[in-house]
This record gives structure tokens, sequence and C-alpha cells, in this order.
């Protein structure tokens, strides 16, 4: 088994664990779009707490990676991921948080 093949059977036992429905191949989307960073202790989670971290997601995710703008209400999206999660859950892990993310916004990396 292949080192992303363990990360992605961790976030669908952590998905399930939190009780969120997920289709398999959106999950590898999102996956593959958090790029090397699901290798990284500190890069694998995301913080719902760091302004500056969530402000990250919201450019280099939800613009650049999904297509939506400014007047897109980001905010909506992050906060839906958050509470989604569960703001007291401290392993938020940014391929899961990314397909909240995108479920919310309806759409998905290609």
């Amino acid at each position: 088994m292949s080192k992303f093949d363990e990360k992605l059977a961790g976030y669908k036992a952590n998905m399930e664990k939190l009780g969120i429905k997920y289709d398999e191949d959106k999950l590898i989307a999102c996956t593959k779009a958090c790029g090397p960073s699901i290798y990284n202790n500190d890069g694998e989670t995301v913080s719902g707490s760091d302004q500056s971290e969530l402000d990250t997601v919201k450019k280099n995710y939800l613009i650049k990676k999904l297509g939506l703008s400014e007047s897109d209400d980001l905010d909506a999206i992050v906060d839906h991921a958050i509470e989604t999660m569960g703001k007291s859950n401290r392993n938020k892990y940014r391929a899961i948080f990314y397909y909240v993310c995108s479920e919310k916004a309806g759409k998905f990396p290609s």
C-alpha cells in the first residue's frame, strides 16, 4: 500500500467516525489537491482558530483550485467545514476540510 493510499484510508476512517458521508472519487481529488502537505504533520491539518491559515485556505484552495471568487461567501464555506468537523476537533485533516468545503461550494478540483 502506498503512502497516499495509507493517508486516504485514514481520512476515510476519520470521516466515518465524524459521520460525514463521502464519495471516494471526490475524496481522492481533494486529497490530491492538498499536494505534499498531507505528508507533513503540521501541514496535514487545518487550524480552525488561526485566521491567517483560514485566509490561505480561501485564497489557495477555494479561489485558485475551485475557481470561486471573492464575491462568493468564502467565510460561510469555511465556517461550515469547521462546524461539520467540530470546533473542538483538533485533527481537522486538510483533505477532509477541503472535501467539506468543496461539498458546500458544489465544486471539486479536477
